[in-house]
């Protein structure tokens, strides 16, 4: 089996605004299932998503954000 290099997403957000926001946002899409990595950076108002395409994909990274309470802008 060929494995994939992870994919390597930014999601811009407006809504993230001290550490306990980032802490959130972290744990929750870091519980998806084929996340390998989350960072936030605050300066930006990005969160970058490191994932594997064959188990999650943009859409349930969004919604995952959203769901914890914070906005992610659409491209």
């Amino acid at each position: 089996m060929i494995r994939r290099p992870p994919r390597s997403t930014l999601f811009p957000y407006t809504t993230l605004f001290r550490s306990h926001c980032v802490e959130t946002v972290t744990q929750a899409v870091n519980s998806l299932d084929g996340v390998s990595q989350v960072s936030v950076d605050l300066d930006k108002k990005q969160v970058s998503v490191d994932f594997d395409e064959s188990r999650t994909d943009m859409d349930a990274v969004s919604s995952k954000i959203i769901e914890v309470g914070f906005e992610v802008i659409s491209s």
